[in-house]
């Protein structure tokens, strides 16, 4: 199937084979495995790897085919950041051997990436592995890791060789959460909510059949995961305590809070509107890029985006909403959810790299400013001051 094809032709395939396989009480499992067989898990990568070569345009027409009918498996190569790194990073043996399974969604992930003394730096980590015969052996902690408590593996970056400068000696690893060595404390939220947790590693072992890349040179394989992440929180963002939100946002708000004539009110939803339509022109202009490095900055981009419109979202409908929004609780609906909404806003400004580092890649790749001054950039880390 060409790039090139009518649209209109690829969704009625979709929904023909969807007719003939899908109905709500399938059985989930034979389902996925259907969904993998048939090449729409992940519709734009290549067919080798369990795709069409479809291009992300028409990955998502099939994505929002399968949503149309609610059928789960499809849009995995947006999506599973797991599979999305192996696919791009990872050897044949390790795509025959961790793909399948997670196209299946067999196997869930989380990530092992920040820690508390190396999160906006995050070059800095010093969670570290050493090498045992056929596995390597870390020691460390995590912390803001989503997901831990159910993850199968977790997408770990470690130091392996501390006599390089900081971002040569890390290593890139899928480590196996299940194991005595891992640790997770949930770290309680301000919205109530423990989606966060810690992550203490302790003698943990993780095969290196399962380092992704070469040793030292986890950090391009980090640089390709979070371009996928930022790629995600770009386009998903949570908005409300449960995971479907009414539709019509803003607008519905203002109309049934009585306010919608209110030209004050109108003209910040048409503010925030623009923001978002801006954002998506952004996003598919990324996503339809051949130049890698245009993407990743257009992704930065998006993801700067989403955060400024998650908190412009979340002070128009507090001002909508008016003193109803300082309530909370299951009796105040309206007001519970505004509050929740201007509280979990923060998660975007921070996950897959804050605001502040978003604005520095900008500067430095979109505007060209120098990049700000290290002393110890050729520095051997174990010389760094800590």
């Amino acid at each position: 199937m060409s790039d090139g094809r009518d649209d209109d032709v690829l969704r009625a395939e979709v929904r023909d084979w969807l007719a003939a396989n899908w109905s709500p009480d399938v059985d989930r499992a034979t389902f996925a495995a259907a969904v993998l067989d048939a090449g729409w898990t992940a519709p734009s990568w290549e067919r080798a790897r369990y795709g069409r070569g479809l291009t992300d345009r028409q990955s998502r027409l099939v994505a929002a085919e399968f949503a149309a009918v609610g059928a789960p498996g499809s849009g995995h190569d947006r999506t599973d950041l797991f599979a999305c790194t192996i696919h791009d990073c990872g050897s044949e043996e390790q795509q025959r051997r961790l793909l399948p399974p997670a196209l299946r969604g067999e196997s869930k992930w989380c990530l092992l990436y920040s820690e508390p003394g190396a999160g906006s730096d995050l070059a800095g980590l010093r969670t570290r592995a050493e090498r045992d015969g056929d596995d390597w052996v870390v020691n460390g902690q995590k912390v803001w890791t989503s997901f831990a408590t159910t993850a199968d593996y977790g997408m770990l970056v470690a130091r392996t060789d501390p006599d390089v400068p900081k971002h040569n000696g890390i290593t890139f690893f899928m480590l196996p959460m299940r194991q005595p060595g891992v640790e997770i404390r949930p770290i309680h939220q301000i919205t109530g909510e423990s989606e966060f947790n810690e992550v203490f590693l302790t003698d943990a072992r993780v095969p290196d059949a399962n380092r992704i890349g070469e040793p030292g040179a986890g950090w391009s394989v980090l640089q390709v995961a979070l371009g996928y992440e930022r790629r995600l929180m770009g386009d998903i963002a949570r908005t409300s305590r449960g995971r479907r939100e009414k539709t019509g946002g803003l607008v519905e708000s203002a109309r049934e809070a009585g306010c919608l004539g209110d030209s004050h009110i109108r003209q910040q939803i048409a503010r925030v509107q623009a923001l978002s339509t801006v954002n998506r022109w952004n996003n598919q202009r990324a996503k339809t890029s051949a130049d890698r490095a245009e993407a990743a900055t257009l992704l930065a981009l998006g993801k700067i985006a989403m955060s400024r419109i998650l908190h412009e979202t979340a002070r128009v409908e507090t001002e909508i909403v008016g003193a109803e929004s300082m309530l909370s609780g299951p009796e105040n609906p309206v007001g519970d959810a505004v509050t929740f909404r201007a509280l979990n806003a923060y998660f975007t400004s921070i996950g897959g790299g804050t605001d502040q580092i978003q604005r520095n890649i900008i500067g430095e790749r979109v505007l060209g400013l120098p990049k700000e001054p290290d002393p110890y950039r050729d520095a051997p880390f174990r010389d760094l001051p800590h």
